[in-house]
C-alpha cells in the first residue's frame, strides 16, 4: 500500500472514531435526560441544553473532516460510501441529541408533576429501549455488521409497542384527573421523542448496509417503479387494435 493511501485510510478510521464518539455523547443523553425528567431536575435540564452546543460542534467537524477528504483523495466505490455513511451518521446522531434537549425543554414547562406510577415506569422502558437501540446501531456502524444492522428494524417494534400503550396509559391518566391538558400534551411529545430516537437507529442500520453493500431501502422502491414503467410500456406497445381494422397492403 502506498504512503498515500495508508494516509488516506487513516483519515478515514480517525473519522469513523469521531462518528463513534459523538454516538457515545448522544448515548449518554438518553439516560440522562431521562433522569432530569422524572426527578423534575431543572439544573440538570440547563446542563444537558448547554452540553448539546458539544455534539453541535462535534457534528460540523466530522463533517467538514469529511468534505476535505472528499475534495482532496476523490475515492471510489467503497472508501467513498464510507465518507458518504459518515455524514449522513452524523446528521441522525445530532438529531437525536436534539431529541433528548426536548425532552429537558419539555420537563422545565411541566415542573412540578406529579408522574403517574405506570406512565413514569412507561418513560424508563422507552429511555433504557431507546438506549439499547442507539447502542447497536452504532455497534453495528463500527463493526460493519450487515447482519445486526438488518435487524434493527424489526428490534424497534418493541419501542412503537411501548410507546403506543404509553399514549394509552397518558390518555387514561388524563380522564382520571390525574394529569392535566398541558401535562398530557407535553408527555406525549416526550414519548415521540423516544420513539423518533429508535426511528434515528434504524435510519444509522439502513446507512451501514449502504456502507457495506451498497444497498438502500430506497432502492427497493426505484425496483418498483421501474418495474412498473416497463409494463406500462409494454402494455402500450401490445394494446390490440379495434376489431375491423386493417392497415394498406392488408388482404381485405
Amino acid at each position: 500500500m502506498s504512503e498515500k493511501m495508508r494516509a488516506f485510510h487513516q483519515e478515514l478510521e480517525r473519522i469513523r472514531s469521531d462518528v463513534v464518539r459523538l454516538a457515545a455523547m448522544v448515548t449518554e443523553f438518553i439516560p440522562r435526560g431521562t433522569d432530569v425528567l422524572l426527578s423534575n431536575d431543572l439544573q440538570g435540564a440547563q446542563r444537558l441544553i448547554e452540553d448539546d452546543d458539544l455534539i453541535d460542534d462535534l457534528t460540523v467537524e466530522i463533517e467538514e473532516h469529511c468534505y476535505q477528504v472528499l475534495t482532496l483523495q476523490q475515492p471510489f466505490a467503497s472508501d467513498l460510501r464510507a465518507l458518504i455513511t459518515a455524514i449522513k451518521l452524523t446528521s441522525e446522531i445530532e438529531r437525536s441529541g436534539d431529541l433528548m434537549v426536548n425532552v429537558a425543554k419539555a420537563a422545565r414547562r411541566i415542573y412540578g408533576i406529579e408522574f403517574d406510577p405506570r406512565v413514569r415506569g412507561m418513560i424508563e422502558q422507552m429511555s433504557e429501549e431507546a438506549t439499547r437501540l442507539f447502542k447497536l446501531a452504532i455497534d453495528a456502524y463500527a463493526e460493519s455488521n450487515v447482519a445486526l444492522a438488518a435487524a434493527l428494524d424489526d428490534m424497534d417494534d418493541r419501542l412503537d409497542a411501548l410507546h403506543k400503550d404509553y399514549i394509552q396509559a397518558i390518555f387514561e391518566s388524563h380522564e382520571h384527573k390525574a394529569i392535566g391538558l398541558q401535562g398530557a400534551v407535553q408527555l406525549a411529545l416526550i414519548g415521540r421523542y423516544y420513539e423518533r430516537i429508535g426511528d434515528h437507529a434504524v435510519n444509522i442500520g439502513d446507512r451501514v448496509r449502504f456502507m457495506v453493500t451498497g444497498w438502500l431501502p430506497e432502492h427497493t422502491g426505484q425496483a418498483r417503479v421501474r418495474a412498473r414503467s416497463a409494463r406500462a410500456g409494454s402494455d402500450v406497445e401490445t394494446e390490440s387494435e379495434p376489431e375491423g381494422t386493417t392497415h394498406a397492403g392488408e388482404d381485405q
